[in-house]
């Protein structure tokens, strides 16, 4: 409304000025060059106007013809761009579902009409793993560093390949020169896991520190590599430099309470300096939230001058702080069977094969050991030995797969940092069978009597031994 009323108002001014213009007295006269002209000075004005207005028109039409050949190049560009993009679209779909042929195609085409966009490199070096090629792959990632805005980009592709061809130095080399350019979390986590594999565990804790400065990890993480690596240094020194490796073992604990090995190191360092009674109490402090047989290991080898009785009695105290822990239960039996401590034995693996669990190939063993020691060979020991044959198994360190007797800092799969738990390795297929005789032909039961009955044999002899 308001854009109306302006321009009815502009449009009576106009109408008043014409009017006054028209009603003014007055002409012009021109002489120029042998010609006079006089009219009046409205038709003067309009003549100045249509001038102006031929001016303005024949210098646009002069600008168009002038401008034309860039307009039609820029054209010509503009059609070429959108080409190429939509070739790099089809191209990364293309990659997304697998379509080597298709991404090649695309890529070739992008490449074409869009050769200094950096997405078109990526695009090459996809399609070229995609179908396989890692050398034409290499080779786009090569080019790809060559440039500012893709140089990071192309030290990830070369860091990947070199690893796809087990190339640990130049996987290390490309992750290492793209952590100086930018700490991003795969370059530093790479770093970190080449100076554990090569158990450089100074560097591999320089290199946890840089990452945390670069806050690629958290805190509580770091504090959790740090506790594996000063555990890693005390294995290393414990022999040649015990003092230090306490201190080391005593900091991982501390950074890690729930790290067994730190702790278990920790307390056999501390039985060798004689400090037998630190030993105890930082196991025991241990047990009651982690029970774990690299603890009873250590708990055990802090008195080894012991009698069976008296190791028995220490146990029970220390299995009453996680009383209702398999860990706690298996430990007590050991001892109690040591001690020719039969019913105790008992006592303590009851909760474990009572009737609707399932007790582990250790626990059947243990009975095995228990029924001989106490009563001699006889079917109660071979039934659990068959069922130890196939009971579920004990938890064990295991890392990528790969299942080991002892803990260590690294995976020998993968080199991974801390890659060791412990848990109990996956079952077979067909799953644990529960009961000993169900399913067990009586041709094998007899095989089973005739080959341990060499091994029930010894069990009874490093019984009454012990005892």
């Amino acid at each position: 409304m308001l854009l109306l009323l302006f321009f009815l108002v502009l449009l009576m001014a106009a109408s008043y000025g014409l009017s006054w213009l028209i009603d003014q007295p007055g002409s012009i006269v021109l002489d120029w060059g042998g010609y006079h002209v006089e009219t009046s000075l409205l038709v003067g004005a309009a003549a100045l106007l249509a001038s102006v207005a031929a001016l303005i028109v024949l210098w646009a039409i002069v600008g168009f013809v002038i401008r034309m050949p860039w307009r039609v190049s820029q054209r010509s560009q503009e059609r070429r761009r959108d080409k190429g993009y939509k070739a790099l679209s089809r191209g990364i779909i293309a990659v997304g579902v697998g379509d080597a042929a298709a991404a090649k195609r695309a890529a070739r085409e992008a490449d074409k009409c869009l050769n200094s966009e950096p997405l078109t490199r990526l695009l090459k070096a996809q399609a070229a793993q995609l179908e396989g090629d890692r050398k034409s792959a290499e080779t786009a990632f090569h080019e790809m560093t060559l440039f500012p805005e893709t140089r990071l980009l192309g030290l990830r592709g070369l860091h990947i390949e070199a690893r796809r061809r087990n190339d640990v130095e130049a996987a290390h080399h490309f992750a290492d020169a793209a952590h100086l350019i930018a700490p991003l979390p795969w370059a530093g986590g790479a770093v970190l896991e080449h100076h554990a594999a090569q158990s450089n565990w100074q560097a591999a804790r320089v290199a946890v520190e840089a990452n945390l400065n670069a806050k690629s990890i958290d805190v509580a993480t770091a504090q959790r590599l740090r506790a594996v690596l000063e555990t890693a240094l005390a294995l290393e020194k414990q022999e040649d430099a015990p003092s230090e490796a306490l201190h080391l073992a005593r900091s991982a604990q501390k950074r890690a309470p729930d790290l067994v090995p730190a702790i278990a190191l920790a307390a056999r360092l501390l039985s060798r300096h004689g400090d037998k009674r630190k030993a105890m109490k930082l196991i025991e402090s241990a047990w009651a939230k982690h029970p774990h047989p690299d603890l009873a290991e250590a708990f055990l080898a802090a008195a080894p001058g012991e009698s069976n009785s008296e190791r028995l009695t220490r146990v029970s105290k220390l299995a009453k702080l996680a009383p209702n822990a398999v860990e706690s239960r298996l430990f007590l039996a050991r001892a109690a069977l040591a001690a020719r401590d039969f019913a105790k034995a008992r006592e303590a693996l009851a909760p474990l094969a009572a009737e609707g669990q399932r007790p582990t190939a250790q626990t059947c063993l243990l009975m095995a050991e228990v029924e001989d020691a106490e009563l001699g060979p006889s079917g109660a020991v071979r039934e659990w030995l068959a069922r130890s044959s196939r009971a579920p198994r004990d938890p064990a360190w295991i890392a990528d797969g790969f299942i080991a007797k002892s803990w260590a800092p690294v995976s020998p799969v993968t080199g991974k940092l801390d890659a060791f738990v412990w848990k109990a390795p996956p079952e077979p297929a067909d799953g644990p069978v529960e009961d000993g005789r169900a399913g067990i032909p009586a041709a094998f039961l007899s095989h089973i009597a005739e080959t341990r009955a060499p091994e029930t044999a010894a069990i009874a002899t490093q019984g009454s031994e012990s005892g």
